[in-house]
């Protein structure tokens, strides 16, 4: 398997961010790990191997990345509004120098698909109904949506609104709303076993960003699993070998 490794400053962050590229051809699709994890975490977790016929058929190029939680959304020291913002500095590095990178190492790409597990779940999400322009598909698996559930403190303003998915598309209206049930496609697929419940909250979490999705008319689709599908790795490289081969 095609594998190169590039390491690319990131400005605001504490140590260049990690991206991993797999394959040779086809579709870009962007992989966040689960909570604060590095782009290693994909491959050391069998889902490199879980997707390799898509990569080895040419179907995908997958591009696993740093998450940088440990400086946002995971520093519990910090109001739920710094952390916020921390995340923004992570928004600029994945959109000011992976994008491009992917850009110039897929040209002609069709548009990037984002996935993530857990925290990563958000990751992908968020991204794609943020910028369905770079990113129309995003695939979460046990991913929670609500930033202000994640041990949240002090007044949160616009930079944590910018970043709930679960509040900005409840608010979304008009031509933007209009574009955006163009644009995207949003997969939420979580499990009923553990963990999936308390502490994660993934399954809640997924029904309530299906729910404003159903109510707005964005393009979305809820696959829930059964009681003996656990928010653990062994279930994730199974649903994403089962979900990702349609969109490439």
């Amino acid at each position: 398997m095609d594998r190169e490794q590039t390491e690319i400053d990131a400005e605001g962050l504490d140590h260049p961010g990690t991206v991993i590229r797999y394959g040779h051809f086809g579709r870009p699709v962007i992989a966040f790990p689960s909570e604060a994890g590095r782009a290693w975490d994909y491959e050391n977790n069998g889902m490199v191997e879980a997707l390799r016929p898509l990569i080895d058929e040419g179907r995908i190029k997958l591009y696993a990345v740093d998450s940088f939680d440990h400086l946002s959304w995971s520093n519990y020291a910090l109001p739920t509004e710094q952390r916020a913002e921390r995340h923004a500095i992570y928004e600029n590095w994945i959109l000011s120098h992976v994008v491009p990178t992917i850009d110039a190492d897929s040209p002609g790409h069709g548009g990037i698909v984002t996935t993530g597990c857990s925290l990563g779940g958000y990751h992908a999400v968020n991204f794609a109904l943020k910028r369905a322009d770079l990113f129309p598909v995003a695939i979460s698996l046990s991913g929670n949506f609500d930033p202000t559930s994640w041990r949240g403190w002090g007044e949160t303003g616009e930079t944590t609104y910018l970043n709930n998915p679960l509040a900005y598309v409840a608010g979304a209206e008009g031509d933007h709303l209009d574009w955006l049930r163009q644009a995207v496609q949003i997969l939420l697929v979580v499990g009923e076993g553990p963990f999936e419940v308390q502490p994660t909250k993934s399954l809640p979490g997924a029904r309530a960003m299906a729910a404003v999705l159903a109510d707005k008319q964005i393009p979305h689709q809820l696959d829930v699993w059964g009681h003996d599908s656990a928010h653990d790795w062994p279930w994730w490289r199974k649903q994403i070998a089962y979900h990702l081969p349609r969109f490439c």
